[in-house]
């Protein structure tokens, strides 16, 4: 696909049955994808279920076994070089060099982008400022917070001007602060047309997406909204706050009117067939000695409660 039919298909990247084996291992099966130019896309799924190996074949970094993909225009498998000229990747764990200086990093990696003289300097000082880390521009890499880590990570993965950014889960191990403050990052991104196709553990970060796929085993089960996602949820659900906790998930976990127990803090989410009817099953399981109801609502499904829901569907 050339840039014109990119421009006319309107896709920032493309797979179609897009698969790996390692093996006798089927990493990923099957995959269909398609991102527009200035998305956001969230890719969620537990460890092992074929995120990182999906944007690795994405980048050209690996080579599909089966299907095809194009991203920015240029063939995944067939033209790869001309891939990763065109896009961004900053992996779960990125390469910054410790006893390097803020920037001197982004100068290393201007080079390695073959980012020419003439550019350097303004793109050095442009991530510097987007970055927010121009004060800490002297100040070794490894001496960085968490955060600022991050960011710089971040930068440096930008300083070619890529049209289209992978991240895989960039914000794990990043303090609640430091993951608002990197998301703001992205966002300004977004408002210059760069396409972001990210993979996060984290089902408030995946709400940030325009769209999200919901991946496990290799396979993506679902694909929508986080809206639309949220409205295919089936079943009702109940926010449950009993004591002690775990007997209380048993409890709960053996009557025939509840599809699934699972825990958020202190609370417990119930999926059930029909609340009205579950309702008074649930009351009589939880007021049986040692065990107490503090309280009973229906709430509306976040993410987490869906994917677990489509997982556990699956699973049967």
């Amino acid at each position: 696909m050339n840039q014109a039919t990119l421009q006319k298909d309107n896709y920032a990247l493309r797979a179609i049955g897009l698969g790996k084996q390692f093996g006798g291992l089927t990493a990923v099966e099957g995959l269909d994808l398609a991102v527009t130019p200035g998305e956001i896309f969230g890719l969620v799924g537990p460890d092992g279920a074929g995120k990182t190996t999906t944007m690795r074949m994405l980048c050209g970094i690996l080579e599909p076994s089966a299907g095809s993909a194009e991203v920015a225009g240029y063939d995944v498998a067939r033209q790869p070089e001309a891939v990763k000229q065109h896009i961004g990747y900053m992996s779960q764990r990125f390469s910054l060099y410790g006893d390097l200086t803020v920037a001197e990093n982004l100068t290393f990696f201007a080079n390695i982008y073959q980012v020419p003289k003439a550019e350097r300097l303004r793109k050095e000082k442009e991530m510097l400022q987007f970055s927010r880390l121009e004060p800490f521009r002297k100040r070794l890499a490894q001496n960085l917070s968490g955060g600022m880590k991050q960011k710089l990570a971040l930068a440096c993965t930008l300083i070619h001007t890529p049209t289209v950014l992978f991240l895989d889960e960039p914000t794990t191990g990043v303090d609640p602060v430091s993951r608002r403050d990197f998301w703001k990052l992205l966002y300004a991104l977004l408002r210059e047309g760069v396409t972001l196709f990210i993979s996060t553990p984290y089902m408030d970060e995946a709400e940030r997406c325009h769209r999200v796929a919901f991946m496990h085993k290799g396979k993506v089960l679902m694909c929508d909204t986080p809206e639309a996602l949220k409205k295919q949820m089936r079943a009702e659900l109940l926010e449950i706050i009993a004591e002690p906790q775990r007997q209380a998930k048993e409890a709960l976990a053996a009557l025939p009117e509840v599809l699934g127990v699972e825990v958020f803090g202190d609370r417990l989410h119930v999926r059930v067939k029909e609340g009205r009817e579950a309702k008074a099953a649930i009351t009589a399981a939880l007021t049986q000695p040692g065990l107490e109801l503090i309280s009973t609502r229906a709430i509306a499904p976040g993410l987490e409660d869906v994917f677990v829901s489509v997982v556990e569907g699956v699973a049967k």
